[in-house]
């Protein structure tokens, strides 16, 4: 699929949060919009391809709009947001990012994201949450180190399963192998990592994967799209091809059920390390059973 590229200024660009992430951080901040991994596997199942005011018609995975001055206007809102959290008795915490990936691979042309965080630098968030499926991400070790002097930084890598395909679906964005590896520099760096295994895949070996797990982050956060997709019974991502393709690999994985079982394997291995849905997203972990 052919990606219509864009370039816009905007006005804002941190949103306070509602909803599934309100919880979680303050704010959510997208350095683009639109999501070029729409057209891997990650985005067969992404639930921000049912937001109209954000796709705007256009096939998700198909566009992207490149917020050239997305650094900028983090300068300039972040005074008037951080006291709108202080009053709102909330920390100033950031999730970066929950409708686009912030590591996209235009991010190496436009590097929007990195100068979202080179503003950071200057003026540092409570909080920030970097969620991404690229291994791209351990580029920016250098900005991230003085981050994570200046507030409290958590990296959090998509993991979904041990598997690499899924039956008639694209590839992933990144291998699991690079995913894997990018997760363990990022922890040899001293940094905190959060692998999210969200939505939940079927694990052909769910002891192994926990235990890779286990030896390249700090925490795992498991979330199944029944419950996770914010609609009733998990009926916008029912209405992708993801299902079928689970089942075609594991039939019991499409039921909440295979989340429960998957928590427990993961608390066998990883006891007070474990977080589930929104809670996990939010860094509260599973007391070790």
């Amino acid at each position: 699929m052919s990606v219509a590229l864009t370039e816009a200024r905007v006005q804002s660009v941190l949103t306070r949060t509602t909803g599934y992430l309100r919880s979680v951080c303050s704010h959510s901040l997208q350095p683009y919009r639109g999501c070029t991994f729409g057209n891997s596997l990650c985005g067969v199942g992404c639930y921000v391809q049912h937001y109209g005011f954000l796709t705007r018609g256009a096939a998700w995975g198909s566009f992207l709009e490149v917020r050239t001055n997305a650094a900028r206007v983090y300068g300039d809102q972040h005074r008037s947001e951080r006291r709108w959290a202080r009053r709102a008795r909330q920390s100033f915490s950031i999730f970066m990012s929950s409708s686009t990936d912030p590591f996209v691979p235009q991010e190496r042309r436009f590097r929007v994201s990195r100068a979202v965080l080179e503003a950071m630098c200057e003026h540092p968030p409570d909080a920030l949450v970097l969620q991404t499926h690229s291994h791209f991400v351990t580029e920016y070790l250098d900005l991230y180190r003085e981050i994570d002097r200046l507030c409290a930084l958590r990296i959090h890598i998509s993991i979904e399963s041990d598997l690499d395909r899924l039956p008639y679906l694209p590839p992933p964005a990144s291998s699991v192998a690079h995913r894997f590896e990018a997760a363990l520099r990022l922890k040899r760096a001293g940094l905190r990592v959060a692998v999210t295994v969200s939505p939940l895949l079927p694990i052909r070996d769910p002891r192994a994967f926990f235990e890779r797990v286990a030896a390249c982050a700090d925490a795992v956060v498991i979330d199944h799209f029944i419950g996770g997709d914010g609609s009733p019974g998990g009926e916008r991502t029912l209405r992708t091809a993801l299902p079928t393709a689970m089942a075609a690999v594991d039939p019991a994985s499409t039921s909440p059920a295979y989340r429960e079982r998957m928590i427990e394997e993961a608390r066998a291995v990883m006891p007070g390390r474990v977080g589930v849905s929104v809670d996990g997203f939010a860094g509260r972990l599973l007391p070790a059973s």
